[in-house]
């Protein structure tokens, strides 16, 4: 049976030192690269916004960072202008080994949406291309791991699920923003409760 790890966001921004850093997001690269050697296909998907994105704080005068913006039916939560195409900030983390990637997805590309999910931007229409790939590969078995644990994570283990994918949460290769507090630990229980498995990298598959 075939199966896919699923790097979520591993970028230079979310990271120590980044304009959006996860603390401690670093830290989850060596076991990454361990980890991805043991999977049929890998994939990473990566956040790739214009500098006019809609989730920049910076992009709506008089708001702030962390201020939640309506948008239709969508609630937008404005960050820090991030991962920003031919900025440092943009590529992944140096360390990850990118030679076993056999995918990259790119999300949040237009200026009017953003996209937490790996498989589908905000509006949960627009799709992103991974579900047609893993589906022509007969991949039915996923991996997750990656930043952010109660975002972009959070998302793209809920959207394989829906998809009818058997998901695990690779716990010790994930980090989270917390925000708002406790976010994380509710994230975590959604994501059990909606049929995930939260496994370590060391589990036998």
């Amino acid at each position: 049976m075939k199966k896919a790890l699923i790097i979520v966001d591993l970028q230079r921004d979310f990271c120590p030192g980044g304009t959006l850093a996860v603390k401690d997001g670093d830290s989850i690269v060596p076991a990454v690269n361990s980890l991805a050697k043991s999977f049929d296909k890998v994939v990473a998907t990566r956040d790739w916004h214009p500098k006019n994105h809609i989730s920049f704080a910076s992009n709506h005068p008089g708001k702030k960072v962390q201020e939640i913006l309506k948008t239709g039916d969508i609630e937008q939560v404005l960050w820090p202008d991030h991962c920003v195409p031919g900025t440092p900030g943009a590529e992944f983390h140096p360390d990850l080994d990118q030679r076993m990637l056999d995918l990259i997805i790119s999300k949040g590309t237009s200026p009017e949406l953003d996209s937490y999910s790996g498989f589908f931007e905000n509006d949960h229409l627009t799709p992103t291309g991974l579900d047609g790939y893993l589906k022509n590969l007969g991949i039915n078995d996923l991996a997750v791991c990656g930043l952010a644990t109660d975002y972009c994570v959070f998302y793209t283990v809920m959207d394989a699920i829906k998809l009818g994918y058997k998901v695990d949460l690779v716990s010790d290769c994930v980090r989270g923003v917390d925000f708002p507090p406790g976010n994380v630990h509710a994230r975590l229980e959604e994501m059990q409760k909606a049929g995930a498995r939260i496994i370590e990298s060391e589990d036998p598959a």
